[in-house]
């Protein structure tokens, strides 16, 4: 009798001690959950058009992870020219979170971007949205947002102008513009001063253009074809007079900001820009009545425009394990979190590139880039696919061209002399 009491005594007892371990434990866990090490991130944020809104996404989740301090510098526009990564970068000093825009220069950046192969996000990313920011079966980079452009119009400028039939063809746009201006309007909010409008975007066209245009690429890198003899990019250098032609005064020196204000304030009708500009016109008039044009450069038809993932976000490699860990946790809470998406959808106007993310309420741009986009009526972005410094110096020599520094036939050649050069150092 006396030796079972005693097992049981030594039973209450063993239990007793393992309640007690087991409690110790779960507050020593929650000690660490809440007190957590301080620590400082730092994000290179290039989407100036959402600044206010981002920082006030960044304190939201400082909120909830109170041992977190985000520091964000936000670039843009003509400073959007990666001169400050690559120098901060060169210095050891990187951001912990960037962008990257994903295909050759994911390979070029590849020592400074980390592995995202096991987050949680990417089950969720659309088809093919990743391919981009693949090497060797990895992934490097989470899609920004899904973006498209060609020319945004005001509906009720183009009825008072009395536009019955929107412009498919480069001469029903001159018609168009024309009659716009004949109402006291500025046809074109043209804001040349930043290349990447004119190199990137604009000349994108005559490349989206070709019969195929990544088989175009490969023949102007192996030699056996030439910019110089191909109608398509004559053709946007059409388009661009045109836009001379009936755009406001002094395009060079008028910024990105100014050009979207002179759309925004109704001082002109159209503006070759995309969904990322619908939270600055949303602050300066909202609700106002606008759609998408596509760009047309001859007398071809358009009817589809550019649809792609402008950019994406990475881990920088060289920061430490601890920062790591906290960037990809906040990367994750931005597109996984209740928080997170109400930002992207509601402030942010982001078209998510997650199936897990309803995509309502965006604004007019958004509505039509999706429906553009289900119906399998868009263009790629080639940009991505031009070598080395290729795409900076199209931008500057279009510039010298609106500054009628060249003439056409030197504009050509200026576009092949940089494609040349940039595939032959790119090869070396």
């Amino acid at each position: 009798m006396t030796k079972w009491i005693f097992k049981l005594i030594l039973a209450g007892l063993v239990l007793v001690t393992l309640s007690a371990c087991q409690l110790k434990s779960e507050k020593q866990s929650s000690e660490r959950e809440t007190t957590d090490e301080p620590i400082t991130l730092t994000i290179r944020n290039p989407k100036v058009e959402i600044s206010t809104q981002f920082e006030e996404m960044v304190m939201a989740y400082e909120l909830e992870h109170p041992h977190v301090d985000i520091q964000v510098h936000t670039v843009g526009g003509a400073a959007d020219d990666l001169a400050d990564l690559k120098a901060q970068i060169a210095a050891g000093n990187g951001p912990d979170i960037f962008t990257n825009t994903g295909y050759d220069n994911v390979e070029i950046w590849s020592d400074y971007l980390e592995d995202l192969s096991d987050q949680p996000w990417i089950k969720h990313a659309y088809k093919d949205t990743l391919k981009p920011v693949k090497m060797d079966s990895k992934v490097y980079g989470m899609p920004v947002n899904l973006e498209g452009y060609g020319f945004i119009y005001n509906k009720d400028l183009f009825d008072k102008a009395g536009i019955q039939t929107l412009p498919k063809t480069l001469s029903e746009l001159e018609e168009a513009a024309e009659l716009i201006q004949a109402s006291g309007i500025t046809p074109f909010a043209t804001g040349y001063y930043e290349e990447w409008k004119l190199g990137d975007h604009l000349l994108n066209i005559a490349f989206a253009k070709q019969k195929d245009p990544q088989a175009f690429i490969n023949h102007l890198n192996n030699g056996t074809t030439k910019i110089t003899d191909n109608q398509k990019f004559l053709d946007i250098i059409s388009l661009l007079d045109t836009t001379l032609k009936y755009g406001n005064d002094n395009p060079l020196t008028t910024d990105y900001n100014t050009e979207v204000q002179l759309f925004a304030t109704g001082k002109a009708a159209m503006i070759q820009q995309g969904n990322w500009i619908q939270p600055m016109i949303d602050q300066l008039s909202p609700d106002m009545n606008i759609g998408f044009l596509p760009i047309p450069i001859n007398e071809e038809p358009a009817d589809a425009i550019v649809v792609s993932v402008s950019n994406y976000w990475v881990v920088n490699k060289q920061s430490s394990d601890e920062k790591k860990r906290e960037a990809k946790k906040f990367l994750n809470w931005m597109v996984s979190s209740e928080q997170g998406k109400a930002f992207m959808i509601n402030q942010f106007k982001f078209i998510p590139a997650f199936d897990h993310i309803e995509a309502n309420h965006l604004g007019s741009l958004a509505t039509e880039i999706m429906t553009y986009y289900q119906t399998g009526k868009t263009l790629n972005s080639n940009w991505f696919s031009f070598p080395g410094s290729a795409r900076e110096e199209f931008g500057l020599a279009m510039q010298l061209y609106v500054a009628k520094q060249l003439n056409r036939d030197q504009l050509l050649q200026e576009f092949q002399k940089s494609w040349e050069k940039a595939a032959a150092q790119s090869s070396n």
